[in-house]
């Protein structure tokens, strides 16, 4: 049996594999056991990734993207003047992974193949690496694997680490681009992640980034105008000095994690800059303290305190940072262990995860990509032989995967019984109190759980009952679109749109711009109105046949702001009864407002075109959909 592992980073990807009865070893790329993650497109479009790509960069930076991960929601990269889509930029990643597996198999392929993902991943992302397994012509058994699963597998693998039934273990995931936390319970047959949680704007990119402004306030009095010629390049030679610098930032990075000092290299006209650890943890102190009080968090969740854990494991390349350790054990008493090179510890731990025990959320793969709105790939060539698209392991004992609620077990699990609840002997959830902003609104970050949506009291109701003047439908009524009228609603819709509807222009689809669908047939019937009063935004409304798959789509829209915080709250008017999502990120603003009962929902989309200053903060788009959005009361 061969079996291949492979966890695709954002900045390094690893692979694993045991094969012929031996244990399983790191598939060194390139003489390296791990390999940049990093592409560079070719003017006649072919896709260099790793190393050459790296070396490439220096000739035309522009037509390089160092973490095609970290961009898994924006669908397409624009590299120099070539479009990619993400799922083909992952794929070559994969593909030269596979060809150099096949490689040192004697051109045989391996005959199961586990990718690891973080494991607040929801549907739409982990259908990305899906099909990007396709086009990188895997073959054979597919299977995905959360990444705290992973490690705590590889944490168990070590003499005298081994986890019982109902003992558990913090993963704490420093990576490149996200910083991830997990609670993993081991159960008889495998292990189940109890609480998760994150943080997308940390990662060793921010630090990076954040010893780079500490540099530059050293060195940029001497000539401000070159020093935003660096941080803005505007000319070819620009981008390569800039490059450069990155790479020796991060090298110093690197470097005091071992030395006490170091000297970060710099361009002409500036002198090299000595750097210390104690300046590093200065810089990154607060970002670190983020990350230990979202674990403690994060224990708290899983109905634990941090002294009933059996060990805290620190995986990811960026964890190597001995403050890490130190704040862990400063404020939560535990002293953290790091077992093995935290970068290989993903990728060599999904190596002990029993087969029978993978998580099944990748079963249904085809619908699930065409209603996330990923166009199917046509599969590429395999390296040896006819292409077979790759087909997911199956489990006895599971369901496909639907979107589950609160803390949902997201680790391998034999049966149905531990898909959705805990063993006994782990500590049940507490609830998770609500904040008070605005209407009753929450305020979470994005993959967290979101908290169970409280009704109104039926003593209310007659409140939010419409005037005579609204022609109202019910839950069965709406149950599948009906006819439209001339600007495109349904009878259901028009009674979501409410005023909007007759006092905006509206029109059939999805508007243009990001927010566009390419799949708007599989949704449903669809409109798209102008947002008064909001720069740069649309409201689409959505009638489709099934709930999940408009819940796939504007999932995707809320995550591909890359916000850190979202605003929650219930909503009701128009004889309906829902709850409302904001998002935030630099680029785009995004509030997904949905129907309790019935499949219609819609969303208010803001793109900041400018990409100067902020999007609308989520609670303005908030207070945005109460006052023009939301159907009368």
């Amino acid at each position: 049996m061969r079996i291949l592992s492979v966890d695709l980073g954002t900045s390094n990807t690893v692979a694993v594999l045991s094969a012929h009865g031996r244990p399983p070893r790191v598939v060194e790329v390139d003489g390296s056991a791990t390999m940049p993650s990093a592409v560079f497109a070719e003017e006649d479009g072919t896709l260099v990734v790793g190393r050459d790509a790296e070396r490439r960069a220096r000739l035309d930076p522009t037509r390089f993207e160092p973490n095609p991960k970290r961009r898994v929601d924006e669908q397409t990269l624009l590299l120099g003047t070539d479009v990619v889509p993400v799922n083909e930029a992952l794929a070559a990643v994969l593909r030269r992974v596979l060809d150099e597996t096949s490689r040192q198999l004697g051109g045989e392929q391996p005959d199961e193949i586990r990718l690891t993902h973080p494991a607040q991943w929801g549907p739409v992302r982990r259908n990305v690496l899906l099909s990007a397994a396709r086009l990188a012509g895997m073959t054979g058994s597919v299977s995905l694997v959360p990444e705290p699963v992973a490690a705590a597998a590889h944490f168990a693998s070590f003499p005298g680490k081994a986890l019982g039934p109902g003992q558990t273990l913090a993963v704490y995931d420093l990576g490149a681009g996200t910083f991830d936390v997990a609670v993993v319970g081991a159960t008889q047959n495998g292990y189940t992640v109890l609480a998760e949680d994150g943080l997308p704007d940390l990662g060793g990119l921010d630090v990076d980034q954040a010893l780079l402004v500490h540099v530059g306030r050293e060195v940029s009095h001497r000539d401000p105008q070159h020093w935003q010629r660096l941080l803005r390049p505007e000319s070819t030679a620009d981008r390569r000095t800039r490059r450069t610098l990155q790479e020796d930032v991060k090298a110093a990075k690197e470097a005091l994690s071992r030395l006490p000092q170091t000297e970060v290299p710099m361009p002409e006209p500036f002198t090299d800059v000595l750097v210390t650890r104690a300046e590093l943890e200065a810089l990154v102190r607060p970002a670190m303290l983020r990350s230990v009080e979202l674990l403690a968090r994060t224990v708290r969740a899983a109905g634990l305190s941090p002294d009933r854990l059996a060990g805290i494991y620190l995986v990811g390349g960026s964890s190597r940072l001995p403050l890490v350790g130190t704040l862990l054990a400063e404020k939560l008493g535990v002293v953290p262990s790091s077992l093995d090179q935290p970068e290989t510890a993903v990728a060599l731990g999904a190596h002990h995860v029993a087969s029978d025990g993978i998580s099944m959320r990748t079963q249904n793969v085809e619908g699930q990509v065409a209603s996330a709105g990923v166009a199917p790939p046509q599969p590429a060539p395999a390296a040896t032989g006819p292409h077979r698209p790759p087909q997911v392991a199956a489990v006895p004992g599971y369901a496909p995967y639907q979107q589950q609620a609160a803390y949902p077990n997201s680790g391998p699990q034999p049966a149905l019984a531990t898909q959705h609840a805990p063993q006994a002997n782990f500590p049940s959830y507490p609830a998770a109190p609500d904040g008070k902003a605005g209407k009753n609104r929450r305020k979470v970050l994005i993959g967290a759980a979101i908290a169970a949506v409280v009704l109104i009291a039926a003593g209310t109701a007659f409140f939010l009952w419409p005037s005579s003047s609204v022609t109202t439908y019910t839950a069965e009524e709406c149950r599948e679109p009906g006819q439209t009228d001339q600007q495109g609603f349904t009878g259901c819709l028009r009674q979501l749109a409410g005023d909007l509807a007759d006092t905006s222009q509206c029109g059939p689809g999805t508007g243009t711009g990001p927010a566009a669908a390419a799949n708007e047939e599989e949704l449903g019937v669809t409109v798209t109105c102008s947002a008064p009063g909001l720069a740069g935004a649309q409201v689409t409304y959505l009638h489709g046949s099934s709930r999940d798959v408009l819940k796939q789509y504007t999932d995707g829209l809320l995550n591909r702001t890359g916000g850190g915080d979202r605003v929650e709250a219930d909503w009701g008017g128009n004889a309906l009864e829902g709850s409302y999502s904001a998002s935030a990120g630099r680029n785009s603003s995004v509030l997904v407002f949905t129907v309790d009962d019935r499949p219609l929902s819609g969303f208010i989309y803001q793109v900041n075109a400018t990409g100067e200053g902020e999007s609308t903060k989520p609670g303005a788009l908030a207070d945005y959909f109460e006052r023009n959005v939301q159907p009368g009361e």
